[in-house]
């Protein structure tokens, strides 16, 4: 329940002439939802979703991912995440399709406003050098006469987005823009009047300040929003980004500075996963904040409304961005306002919001709030026939799945055979920053109760006990089973699974064997664990390299993590025989073998196998029955709870 007592972040501000009702923004986070200039249908999506953040009461919206109108030669084909041909600002639908938008954010009560971005190396740069280590496509080196077409675009973005009725725009000159490169001495090697000193990289932000204030007037709140520091070596520091700040703030151009942290790839991301604390860079926004006269905003992990109230208490910022806690609750302020801070769904920062398009090609989909995937922005009507429905395991499938069939008006029972709700979960919680995945389990406990439905636990299905409850739909939501690999060796007493070593690692030896064979970050969180225990850990893994399922936004987190705690990664090797103190391998390609010596003890992270026990025996029964969950395939949390949602959804 709430305890710490929220004001500060429901107080109204104006910036420039912008009355904003409250210090929650939305930063641009919902490009996988919809697409405004696409279909009509995905527009109404994407409005759709914009619109409810307002309802739901946050006071202003960046509502847009904006990209500039590109410059290429003929036959030149940008490439990397975020690369375009054609920008927005120039599509015939543009001004039409964002006015819709912001005329409906209006009318709920919010303002909106766009980011306006032209990423770096797509394929543009100051010069032809690379701004960190992973990304080498080296990029062509602008012409004066480019920097000023550029220039000049950023200009005409600002008018169609006056002309489409917005309250502001922002610069994005963070994460590898144009803007910071040229602002940038690691990419900024230029010897013309746009490089060389502070005021030569400073110069292409100051000639776009001046272009677009001579366009559009006062008519925008205009914004920047940069990295305190560039957090790559080589690159600008704290002290050079607050000496830009302070630059900016000289121009007169600007209205507010927001500040942010990471990069698109590293150690931290500016996506930051649950490894790094709530708001973890506010105080150096505080720093800013005291040494400047704009207002403030700051963004990085504000996940809760008590996060954000405390970073507006103390000073550190004037306004707080919210992005993916908006995702998991669009009614984020509403319900803080209420003094229902426990009601909002709990964002636990695993980034599979993004790992799932980027990296898998996926729809998107967020782990705690599935109807957001299903476009379910209102309440599930009720089923035109309530039914008896038997859920039988307490993980995240059987929670969802029971908390939507009740909210339909099913009459919904959940047995789980454990002594608490949960299911896997509560193995993940026990790794280190991963405690936060209990507030899902708890936020789940409240939804079961306030849904009706009854739950008994350290209570084990049967095929007698299930057929004996006569459900009208039995649904098994009852995980899987360790998985051991065909590996000579594999049953040996030294040997180990995942789960058994989350609940009790007291039987390992100091070097520890991890075998992986599971391409998300569950082995990534062992490892981590075992090697902040004071064990030796190496990891063993058949693919190219560690989690390909995962997105760079959050790989680059997990491997700065496991490389602090001295875990060792073996790539392209897959394990053929355990002998300990030997782990013989083979090269996956070629199959050259090798041995690997000095180890006591092996960890098994090699995934799970359905439990089909269940299943098998009430194949042939009457009533309705579903597998869903890891009982199906094991995957992850945000599989579980998209099947559970889809399921009640169409009982």
């Amino acid at each position: 329940m709430q305890t710490q007592v929220l004001s500060r972040i429901f107080e109204p501000i104006r910036i420039a002439g912008m009355e904003v009702r409250n210090r929650i923004m939305a930063p641009p986070h919902a490009a996988m939802l919809g697409n405004l200039l696409g279909t009509e249908a995905e527009a109404e999506r994407y409005i759709d979703y914009w619109r409810s953040l307002a309802e739901g009461g946050t006071g202003w919206l960046i509502a847009l991912n904006g990209f500039l109108e590109n410059q290429l030669p003929p036959g030149f084909d940008p490439t990397g995440v975020g690369a375009r041909r054609q920008g927005v600002f120039r599509d015939p639908r543009f001004v039409d399709r964002m006015g819709q938008l912001a005329a409906e954010v209006h009318v709920a009560g919010a303002r909106a406003g766009t980011q306006i971005i032209m990423q770096g190396g797509m394929p543009h740069g100051p010069s032809a050098t690379l701004s960190g280590p992973v990304i080498n496509s080296v990029p062509h080196a602008l012409t004066r006469r480019e920097v000023g077409t550029f220039v000049k675009e950023y200009a005409f973005s600002a008018v169609q987005a006056a002309r489409a009725g917005l309250d502001s725009i922002e610069l994005h000159a963070n994460h590898d823009d144009l803007i910071e490169w040229f602002l940038s001495p690691l990419t900024n090697e230029r010897t013309d009047a746009y490089g060389g000193s502070f005021e030569g990289r400073a110069r292409f932000l100051g000639e776009i300040l001046d272009e677009i204030r001579q366009a559009v007037g006062e008519s925008l709140v205009v914004g920047v929003r940069l990295n305190m520091e560039e957090a790559e070596p080589g690159g600008y520091g704290k002290m050079d980004g607050l000496e830009i700040a302070k630059w900016i703030e000289a121009t007169g151009k600007a209205d507010y500075l927001h500040l942010v942290m990471g990069t698109g790839w590293g150690f931290p991301s500016y996506i930051q996963t649950h490894h790094f604390a709530p708001g973890a860079w506010s105080g150096m926004a505080g720093a800013f904040r005291s040494a400047l006269t704009l207002p403030i905003v700051y963004a990085g992990r504000v996940n809760s409304p008590e996060t954000a109230e405390t970073i507006l208490a103390a000073g550190l910022a004037d306004i707080v961005g919210v992005g993916r806690a908006h995702l998991a609750d669009a009614a984020f302020v509403n319900k803080a306002a209420s003094g229902k801070t426990w009601s909002i769904a709990p964002c636990l920062a695993c980034n599979d919001c993004i790992s799932r398009p980027l990296a898998e090609g996926l729809p998107f989909a967020c782990t705690v709030n599935p109807a957001l995937a299903a476009n379910d922005l209102a309440p599930l009507p009720y089923a035109p026939t309530p039914r008896r429905v038997l859920v039988v395991g307490g993980g995240p499938a059987g929670m969802e799945l029971a908390v939507t069939a009740a909210r339909r008006g099913h009459r919904v029972t959940l047995h789980e055979a454990g002594g608490a709700l949960g299911g896997k979960i509560l193995l993940a919680a026990r790794m280190p920053t991963q405690d936060g995945f209990l507030d899902y389990v708890r936020y789940q406990e409240r939804r079961l109760a306030d849904a009706g439905v009854t739950v008994c636990l350290n209570t084990r299905a049967t095929p007698e006990s299930i057929r004996a409850f006569a459900p009208d739909v039995a649904a098994l939501a009852v995980g899987a089973r360790p998985r051991r690999p065909h590996v000579e060796g594999v049953d040996g007493v030294d040997v180990h699974d995942m789960e058994s070593i989350a609940r009790d690692d007291t039987g390992l030896g100091k070097a520890v064997a991890i075998v992986v064979q599971d391409d998300h970050v569950a082995p990534l969180a062992m490892a981590d664990t075992l090697a902040r225990r004071g064990h030796a850990v190496t990891m063993f893994i058949q693919t190219n390299s560690p989690a390909p399922i995962v997105s760079r936004y959050a790989l680059g987190t997990w491997l700065g993590r496991l490389s602090e705690a001295g875990v060792a990664i073996v790539c392209m090797e897959a394990v053929t025989r355990i002998a300990l103190p030997d782990i013989h391998t083979r090269h996956v390609y070629s199959q050259r073998a090798s041995t690997h010596s000095g180890f006591d003890s092996v960890v098994l992270a090699c995934g799970g196998v359905p439990d089909t026990t269940l299943q098998d025996a009430l194949d042939d029964e009457s009533f309705d029955v579903h597998v869903l969950g890891d009982a199906y395939a094991p995957r992850r949390i945000v599989f579980a709870t998209q099947q559970g949602y889809q399921l009640g959804k169409q009982l």
